[in-house]
C-alpha cells in the first residue's frame, strides 16, 4: 500500500521536526543533548550559537531590558550569514533605523504583507513588517495569527517577533494580556536587564511594579534581589508566561557590561537553574550594545 507523506511546516518545534530531543523526564534524550552541548567552550560570542538557533525558527522575545536591540542584532547576524529573516512585533516597537533592517514594509492588509515578503525577501534578506505607523513614532505590530501563517510559507529562514512591551524598563512582569506569543513559536527568549538587580521596586524603575511585588514577595520600595529576579523568570505569571509547552526556552541576562555585571548575572542565573524549570535550555549572559554580544552561556 502506498502512503503519502505531507511535508511538515518548518515552524514545528525542534523536537517535532528532528525527533524527541529533550524530554521532560530527564531520560536518554536529555543525556544526548547535554553531551552535544558545547559547555567546554565557556565563551560564545555569536548570538546564533549562544541562543542555539536552529534551521527554520519562529523566535519570540519577551521580558525587558533589550528585546528590540536583540531582535535587530540577531536578524543582522542571521541575514549576513545568508539567511532570510523577517522581524516584527505583536505589540508595538519604535520604528527601526535604516541600518537596523533591510526594508520596512507597513500595511494593514495581511495578504499584501505576505505577497510583499514572497516577492522581495530574496532581494533584501531582512524585512521588518508592521500594520501601522502610530503618532507616537512607534509601529503597531501584526497579529499572532499572521506570524503563524508566515511560518507555513516557503522562503523564510527565521521570523523574529518582539512579543512583549516594557516601556524601556530593565525589569517587568506581564499584564493579563501579555506576552502575545504566536502559537507557532519554536524558541522563546526571555530578556532581563541585570541592572535591575538591587533596584528599588517602584514605577520609575520597574514596569508593572505591583505585579512584580506579587510574584516575588518584594514589597513596594524594597530592593530586587537575585532570588526575586529568578522568580520573575520561572514563575507561572512571570516573563515566560504563555510560552508554548513545545517551545525551547532561553533566558538572556543582558547588560553584563555594567560594573560587576557578570557576577550579578551569574548569581541570577544560578538562582534560576536552582528552580529546575523544565523548559529552560540555557542562560546567556549578554551585552547587546558591546562586543561580543554574549560573554558566557550557562547550561543546566
Amino acid at each position: 500500500m502506498q502512503r503519502a507523506y505531507l511535508p511538515l511546516p518548518w515552524c514545528l518545534p525542534a523536537r517535532s521536526r528532528f525527533g524527541e530531543g529533550r524530554g521532560e523526564g530527564g531520560g536518554e534524550g536529555d543525556k544526548r543533548l547535554v553531551e552535544k552541548t558545547p559547555k567546554r567552550k565557556g565563551r560564545i560570542g555569536s548570538l546564533t550559537e549562544a541562543l542555539g538557533i536552529e534551521a527554520r525558527e519562529v523566535i519570540s522575545l519577551v521580558g525587558a531590558g533589550g528585546k528590540t536591540t536583540l531582535m535587530f542584532r540577531l536578524a543582522k547576524e542571521l541575514s549576513l550569514g545568508g539567511k532570510k529573516v523577517v522581524t516584527t512585533t505583536t505589540t508595538k516597537i519604535l520604528e527601526p533605523a535604516s541600518g537596523e533592517t533591510g526594508f520596512l514594509f507597513v500595511d494593514s492588509d495581511g495578504e499584501r504583507i505576505k505577497d510583499f515578503l514572497r516577492g522581495h525577501l530574496g532581494q533584501y534578506h531582512h524585512i521588518t513588517i508592521a500594520r501601522e505607523r502610530l503618532e507616537s513614532g512607534k509601529l503597531k505590530g501584526v497579529s499572532p495569527n499572521l506570524v503563524d501563517e508566515l511560518c507555513h510559507s516557503k522562503g523564510f529562514d527565521a521570523v523574529i517577533v518582539e512579543a512583549d512591551g516594557a516601556a524601556g524598563r530593565p525589569v517587568k512582569a506581564p499584564r493579563e494580556h501579555e506576552p502575545v506569543i504566536p502559537t507557532s513559536t519554536t524558541l522563546v527568549v526571555a530578556v532581563l536587564g541585570v541592572d535591575g538587580l538591587e533596584m528599588k521596586l517602584n514605577e520609575e524603575s520597574v514596569f508593572q511594579p505591583e505585579r512584580v511585588s506579587k510574584i516575588t514577595g518584594v514589597p513596594m520600595g524594597g530592593k530586587l534581589t537575585d532570588e526575586a529576579m529568578a522568580l520573575l523568570v520561572i514563575h507561572p505569571e512571570g516573563i515566560f508566561k504563555g510560552a508554548p509547552s513545545s517551545a525551547r526556552v532561553v533566558a538572556f541576562l543582558n547588560k553584563v557590561d555594567i560594573p560587576n555585571g557578570v557576577a550579578k548575572a551569574k548569581s541570577i542565573a544560578h538562582k534560576i537553574l536552582d528552580k529546575n524549570h523544565r523548559q529552560i535550555e540555557r542562560i546567556a549572559l549578554g551585552q547587546l550594545k558591546s562586543e561580543p554580544p554574549v560573554v558566557k552561556v550557562i547550561f543546566p
